[in-house]
């Protein structure tokens, strides 16, 4: 009788870089000055990644934070690039980290648990924990994105590839998945601060099940900053999209530009103002401190109360 073998492969890709300040451990970091714990975005920095998750073409990326940065929140990464012409990345699942993918120019073919639909920029789409995703340029530019990972356990990543690169496959008109816009014309009058300063609860914390807890939006006009604020068990990051103005965190003042990451440890007071001569357009990703009081945590810091 013959003996059959059979082999399985199973891929683990960790996608995954580690910031220039990764190495330096929490205290290090959380020590620095705040203008040297904002992270820029800088092409020159970008590493060329053929392949992703089994992906067809190349991305070019670096890492703004890392979960060895020294945040105090369970964020796993948040990657800055861009993805090549006909190139993408490709389907695997996450059981114990929720992503996001983002574009802000151009369009792409986001895929959720086998549906695709072409999403134009800005945009994004969640997925949960327990669930599978991709994403394909199928235009002749490259796409400027965007990676946001927060892990379920503090420093503990997990992905399992499909070997799927999302090639040519059927486009649904209507995703049929959560998707977001991350348009400023959506953003409404929000008070507390100075001046015209606009706000909008992209992602509430009911899409996700771990301690992701919601992405808000901000337009500051010229001049307008918003109102200080403290959350003791809520930390994360602002991203600038666009613009430029100065960011007040627990008593630092530095400057920030389109690109920028600034980290939000728990207990800052941060504060935000314009200091240029269009729009500051901030993204805020907030990070819940203890998952087992994650709705209590929520609540009391406001629903929908933003910064």
């Amino acid at each position: 009788m013959k003996k059959i073998w059979l082999v399985v492969a199973v891929g683990l890709a960790v996608f995954a870089l580690e910031s220039p300040s990764a190495q330096q451990g929490a205290p290090a970091f959380q020590k620095q000055p705040l203008a040297a714990r904002i992270s820029h975005t800088n092409p020159d920095n970008y590493r060329p990644s053929p392949r992703v998750h089994g992906g067809p073409g190349q991305l070019n990326y670096m890492s703004l934070f890392s979960g060895t940065t020294g945040l105090d929140t369970n964020l796993w990464f948040l990657h800055r690039g861009t993805i090549d012409p006909k190139s993408g990345i490709g389907g695997h699942f996450h059981n114990n980290c929720e992503e996001m993918f983002v574009i802000f120019d151009g369009e792409a073919q986001f895929t959720v648990d086998g549906r695709t639909s072409v999403l134009k920029a800005p945009a994004g789409a969640p997925t949960r924990m327990g669930h599978w995703h991709a994403i394909y340029n199928h235009t002749d530019k490259p796409v400027q994105w965007m990676n946001i990972n927060v892990s379920l356990y503090k420093n503990q990543y997990d992905a399992f590839d499909l070997g799927d690169g999302r090639v040519d496959v059927p486009i649904d008109p209507v995703p049929q998945f959560m998707s977001i816009s991350l348009d400023a014309a959506r953003l409404q009058a929000q008070s507390g601060g100075t001046g015209e300063v606009r706000y909008r609860r992209v992602i509430g914390p009911s899409v996700f099940l771990g301690p992701w807890g919601y992405l808000d939006q901000y337009s500051l006009a010229p001049g307008a900053a918003t109102a200080p604020t403290t959350d003791s068990q809520v930390g994360g990051f602002f991203y600038v999209i666009s613009g430029q103005g100065q960011a007040i965190i627990s008593g630092e003042t530095a400057d920030v530009k389109e690109g920028d990451a600034i980290p939000i440890l728990l207990n800052d007071t941060k504060q935000f103002r314009n200091t240029g001569t269009v729009p500051l357009q901030l993204m805020h990703v907030g990070i819940v401190s203890d998952m087992t009081r994650r709705n209590e945590i929520l609540n009391a810091v406001g629903g929908a109360r933003g910064i």
